[in-house]
């Protein structure tokens, strides 16, 4: 996993405890939350493929997501009447950081109460790496269809009792590949339990379209969830069919609503299936908010941005920062430094993230190149968003007092204003274009 990860697990281990000794006592307790709403049903929430999203990245705002918020949704349901999972995919590599987040996540299920946990493969191999499947109570149930043939042991489903006027009904949950498993093994399993009300959740991993249908058909399964490819949850069923199939949606910036009702003799009545995107304005819980403070000092200290990958220029190019073009470019330079990307490493520092390089990266001069960015303090002339962005790595235009263009690599605006980083950007380009514009016409 790389030179740092001895350092990472135990600071992962001794900040991550702290985090639920100080927070776990008042987890539920956010004044700001929304009050519970009656609910005529059970409700299962859904969130999977979280690929390392621990809160939104971007400076437009508008963006979806954020674990400190999901409290605020859950809360909606009362305890007993909720059941609370995710699919897997938790991080999307194994790099340093991911190892980082994989941890951060594991207790920020335990803080928002999650029910159950599935773990694809990367998600098992990296829980064993860590430590994790050994740990007696992780505050929620581990399952996999992934688990090799020395975990026999471990659980590939998982069920969960909950009230619905005065009876009693069943969600079991259990999760097949396939690509390795059949159809039978789960109707198998779905046509023996015998509960009086029960609600029979399917979880899908490596199906194409055919596969799907086929396990629709012959799993036994009320609904079938499957992977996600998309950010938000979609519906693969047709309208009508049963049993229901939807995905998750990615990066946590949807989270699925389940809710069945059911009849005085146990026929089930409705189906609502809502998409409820984790908005910027929902309340932010206390604990998660401190359990991600906890993950930037430990990004701060495991020094990842001196580890970040960086490459040589070509032909010998190197960077020189912004303050270097300010002599014959006088104009030009006053223009810029009155401009937000002037100013775009402080935004980092106000948060906390100005030791993050998944946030950095966007925020200084060439932190992927040698003679770019390396640390605000080894190189405080390559923070913020400066000519060399733009413009290319300036060495050869200044050492020939212009005769020479600056050089490439150059960014482009769709390098940092991604949907995901900046959602209004996209057909919005020519009013972004006049917040950063410096240079005169034409």
């Amino acid at each position: 996993m790389g030179r740092y990860t001895a350092l990472i697990l135990v600071l992962v281990g001794v900040c991550v405890l702290a985090v639920v000794l100080s927070c776990r006592p008042d987890t539920g307790g956010d004044p700001q939350a929304q009050p519970i709403r009656p609910v005529e049903g059970v409700v299962l929430f859904v969130t999977g493929s979280e690929l390392g999203a621990l809160k939104p990245c971007g400076c437009s705002g508008g963006q979806l997501g954020g674990l400190s918020k999901r409290r605020a949704i859950f809360d909606r349901v009362p305890a007993d009447k909720r059941m609370i999972i995710d699919t897997g995919a938790l991080v999307a590599g194994t790099q340093e950081q991911d190892v980082i987040k994989f941890r951060i996540l594991f207790e920020a299920f335990r803080l928002l109460d999650y029910d159950m946990v599935h773990l694809e493969k990367p998600d098992v191999e990296m829980a064993r790496n860590l430590g994790l499947l050994a740990e007696p109570d992780t505050g929620f149930e581990l399952i996999s269809a992934q688990w090799s043939d020395l975990e026999t042991s471990r659980l590939r489903s998982y069920s969960k009792v909950l009230q619905f006027k005065g009876r009693k009904v069943t969600i079991n949950v259990a999760a097949f590949d396939a690509q390795t498993d059949s159809p039978a093994q789960a109707a198998k399993f779905f046509g023996g339990r015998s509960e009086d009300l029960a609600l029979n959740v399917l979880l899908l991993q490596n199906w194409d379209s055919q596969s799907r249908r086929i396990w629709a058909e012959e799993s036994d399964a009320d609904c079938v969830i499957c992977q996600a490819d998309t950010d938000e949850p979609q519906v693969l069923s047709e309208p009508g069919d049963e049993p229901l199939v939807f995905t998750t949606g990615r990066f946590g910036r949807h989270i699925g609503r389940l809710e069945v009702d059911f009849s005085e003799s146990g026929d089930r009545l409705v189906w609502r299936l809502e998409d409820i995107p984790v908005v910027e304005t929902l309340p932010e819980a206390e604990p998660l908010k401190r359990l991600y403070r906890q993950y930037q000092r430990i990004v701060k200290d495991s020094r990842l941005l001196e580890a970040y990958p960086r490459v040589p220029l070509p032909q010998g190019l190197s960077y020189v920062g912004s303050a270097k073009c300010a002599s014959c470019h006088e104009y030009e330079y006053k223009r810029w430094s009155k401009k937000a990307h002037a100013d775009a490493f402080a935004t980092l520092v106000r948060v906390g993230s100005d030791h993050d390089p998944e946030c950095v990266v966007c925020h200084v001069i060439g932190m992927d190149r040698e003679s770019g960015f390396f640390t605000a303090e080894t190189t405080p002339t390559m923070k913020n968003v400066g000519c060399e962005n733009c413009h290319g790595p300036g060495s050869e235009h200044i050492r020939s007092m212009g005769e020479i263009a600056p050089g490439t690599p150059r960014m482009t605006c769709l390098d940092c204003h991604t949907p995901e980083h900046s959602s209004g950007y996209a057909g919005h380009e020519s009013e972004y274009l006049q917040k950063i514009k410096h240079w005169r016409e034409p």
